[in-house]
């Protein structure tokens, strides 16, 4: 193999002592290579932040805003590990209207910044995994290839944090918000907690203009109805609109408490839930045939042909498993709601996906680690979790619909169906 040096480049050779401390060639690479573009990022802010103020003088004509060398070399953690950054500094003479000077605040790379926004996201989620505030250093140290800024008193400070955090936000105002769909499901954690899982009551909706969000998250009782409906009520209180239409699993105690607080509802079982339901029930050579005969349901062209294929299911499978249909046919209605909205929002309202796909990897974690942790970490992480992934989720397909459902529009075959009641103008005419 040809490796090809560059006899002026400080970057340590495969096989030097950077390499044997666990980082390779094409980690330095990349650090550098980010490096460099964070600096003519800055360097290119700094330059344009200058040339924007160039026609401001003093007395003697000189410029008010310019250059003043380099800030003291730092580092910031990022995804690529750490990066030392020597930061553009800025002299700017001028003074605002109450005598203070006026100071350059880099958008790129703030004063107190020693960690990007994804380095914060990744440790809820360990957290999460039962990884303990003592076990980040070494977790991380060899992937980011520093210790700075992660000791154990800083994870502590920012669990702190984050828990004011998701207690302001359970106290928010929601009488600006419109959410018109929500998802509901129930998350059980059981790690760091020895003797008590943690019930994460989780709801998600989709504001009228199509995005979707966190509305609640609260500790629960084995996702009983009696937990369900203080959430409900409790964002009742707050101002929250019912909604159109919920999806959730049908083995939740969410159902009575919506009935109870939010009795205009309508209710949509998770396809995903209830196809693991109907599994269970069967043996596993049925398995593959089920699977498609139910798939010809959800994926039916309409609620018409839904039933065609519910019942030619009945038909195969009825006589052997009887129960294993029962759980279809008992749900029929509830399984179906999404065929009465537009067919763009299918895909989203047949399954409880936004909450499954963010807790898709902790939910399943029974690993308990050592020193239990308490629920109100545990919630505060779960809520650190959500919001970095609400920042990924995208809106729903035709978003602009989301407001006619709000409206009360009929949809038929997923279509929208235009008002008859507005008179005919040639009739009037006549």
């Amino acid at each position: 193999m040809l490796t090809v040096v560059n006899p002026d480049d400080p970057t340590p050779a495969v096989g030097s002592d950077a390499d044997a401390a666990g980082r390779s060639l094409i980690d330095e690479i990349v650090r550098d290579g980010a490096r460099r573009m964070l600096a003519a990022a800055l360097e290119a802010e700094v330059a344009a932040y200058i040339a924007a103020h160039a026609d401001e003088l003093d007395a003697e004509g000189r410029r008010l805003v310019v250059r003043n060398g380099h800030a003291k070399p730092r580092q910031v953690l990022t995804s690529a590990g750490a990066v030392p950054v020597a930061a553009p500094r800025v002299n700017d003479k001028r003074v605002d209207e109450t005598g203070e000077r006026r100071r350059f605040a880099s958008a790129i790379l703030p004063a107190w910044c020693r960690k990007s926004p994804q380095i914060t996201e990744v440790l809820p989620l360990l957290y999460l995994h039962g990884l303990s505030s003592q076990d980040f250093v070494p977790a991380l140290e060899q992937f980011l290839g520093t210790s700075s800024g992660l000791s154990a008193a800083t994870v502590t400070r920012l669990t702190a944090q984050w828990q004011d955090e998701a207690r302001a936000f359970a106290d928010r105002d929601l009488s600006g918000v419109d959410y018109v769909y929500v998802w509901a499901d129930g998350v059980h954690l059981t790690v760091r907690l020895d003797e008590t899982k943690l019930c994460l009551l989780v709801l998600v909706g989709v504001r009228v203009d199509g995005r979707k969000e966190l509305v609640a998250l609260a500790e629960g009782y084995r996702e009983s109805t009696g937990s369900w409906a203080d959430l409900l009520r409790d964002c009742k209180r707050r101002g929250m609109r019912a909604p159109v239409l919920a999806v959730g699993d049908g083995a939740l105690g969410f159902w009575a408490a919506l009935r109870e607080v939010f009795p205009t509802t309508r209710e949509q079982r998770c396809w995903f839930h209830k196809i693991a339901n109907v599994l269970a029930a069967l043996p596993k050579s049925a398995h593959p045939g089920a699977k498609k005969a139910l798939a010809e349901i959800w994926n039916a062209e309409d609620r018409e042909h839904a039933r065609r294929a519910v019942a030619a299911f009945k038909l195969a499978y009825g006589a052997k498993f009887g129960k294993a249909v029962a759980k279809v046919t008992n749900d029929l209605d509830e399984l179906l709601a999404f065929y009465d909205f537009p067919a763009e929002h299918w895909v989203h309202l047949r399954t409880t996906n936004p909450i499954e796909s963010t807790f898709a990897t902790v939910r399943h974690r029974t690993k308990v680690t050592k020193g239990p942790g308490s629920k109100a970490a545990g919630l505060a992480m779960a809520f650190k979790l959500i919001e970095a992934a609400q920042h990924r989720w995208r809106a729903v397909n035709a978003p602009q619909l989301v407001a006619l459902v709000r409206a009360g529009a009929r949809f038929e075959r997923g279509k929208l169906i235009e008002r008859t009641d507005q008179p005919n103008p040639e009739t009037a005419a006549a």
